[in-house]
């Protein structure tokens, strides 16, 4: 089988992770793949190293967030190229599938004009409603297949397009866990910095465990994406916010296992709709318990959710105070990564995904 592959990003982030795990499925059976993507960043290497060839597409950049105005005109005067490109790989490959894993080229693969069956892989959904409305149209028409990575955004796209539901996966740590470091708690929060991201009620939550735990540490891992002045700015606002308390800022970490092997308790509080947050999934990998605010897909798979900072602080204290409690958290979470979360788990239904693509088009 040969799949034709387009992405709206060539920097890694959540769903280019998870479109190299495709590809291992992709080479696991034995398939064929070519994998389009704009700008110049990581990922074109990082395909390569699995094996498979790389075209460029021209797809942006756009501001990120909200679109401007002038984001908006310089898509739809850059449209017809890439269309045009899209066809134009469609005709050279000759694929049976066209997986697209960004719904920014959705619009170019259907004006391409193509009839090649197609796999939309959902990683969110959408917040505004015109784009929403934009991209489940075009997937109408194409009569594609849709795969979401949580029933939350499966909701996005029903009213549209046949959806299944495949959670993401992810690779544990590539050695035994170390011990964590003796002495006084240690609570973290992993991910990108932007206010989204929710670092500031991470540091809301730390002071209201410091009330309870005098002696506990907070670690925020991440850094603000490049280019970003908004998160530049937030970024330094929680620096400034963290100054008189006992928290560090590690940076970002190329190993997400290293940082967990630092840390007792992880925190999640985004304050947007996370359709599946891999750090969560990576935390059960190395058996440590995590709390979460109630958002998005994140109940459907972890059971310690709040929905205030407040709830949030006791919940932690609760678990740190108790080690049995703490035990029985970090002992679930490693089964549940290993029931529903491995990537071998997360490859196979993909496949079978794909292939259901093209016999429903059939």
């Amino acid at each position: 089988m040969r799949v034709l592959i387009l992405d709206q990003y060539s920097d890694r982030g959540g769903g280019q992770r998870m479109l190299l795990e495709s590809l291992c499925a992709i080479r696991e059976r034995g398939w064929n793949a070519l994998v389009a993507l704009p700008g110049k960043g990581s990922m074109f290497e990082e395909v390569a190293a699995l094996g498979f060839r790389t075209s460029h597409i021209d797809c942006g950049p756009y501001s990120s967030g909200k679109k401007s105005a002038a984001d908006a005109i310089r898509f739809a005067l850059e449209l017809p190229a890439l269309a045009g490109q899209i066809a134009d790989l469609t005709d050279r490959f000759a694929p049976d599938l066209l997986y697209i894993n960004g719904p920014r080229v959705l619009p170019g693969a259907f004006l391409a004009r193509r009839q090649t069956p197609v796999l939309f892989h959902a990683h969110t959904a959408l917040p505004s409603v015109a784009q929403r409305w934009l991209s489940g149209i075009v997937l109408r028409e194409m009569n594609a297949e849709v795969v979401a990575v949580s029933n939350s955004v499966a909701e996005c796209w029903r009213r549209f397009a046949r959806v299944s539901v495949v959670y993401n996966g992810v690779t544990g740590p590539f050695c035994a866990p170390r011990p964590r470091p003796e002495g006084p708690p240690r609570v973290g929060c992993i991910g990108r910095i932007s206010p989204e991201k929710g670092q500031r009620e991470f540091l809301r939550v730390a002071a209201r465990i410091l009330e309870t735990i005098p002696d506990a540490r907070f670690l925020v891992y991440g850094a603000a994406l490049f280019g970003d002045t908004t998160a530049e700015q937030y970024e330094k606002e929680i620096r400034a916010a963290a100054e008189s308390m006992p928290v560090e800022f590690p940076g970002w970490v190329h190993d997400v296992y290293e940082a967990f092997a630092n840390l007792d308790l992880l925190l999640v509080p985004s304050v947007w709709q996370e359709p599946n947050a891999l750090v969560i999934l990576e935390a059960f990998a190395a058996g440590v318990p995590v709390i979460a605010f109630r958002t998005g897909g994140i109940p459907e798979f972890l059971d310690q959710v709040c929905d205030t900072t407040e709830e949030m602080a006791q919940l932690a204290v609760d678990v740190l105070r108790d080690p049995a409690y703490h035990g029985r958290l970090a002992r679930a979470g490693s089964e549940a990564w290993q029931r529903n979360f491995h990537p071998s788990r997360y490859r196979q239904q993909i496949a079978e995904a794909m292939l259901a693509a093209i016999k429903a088009s059939r």
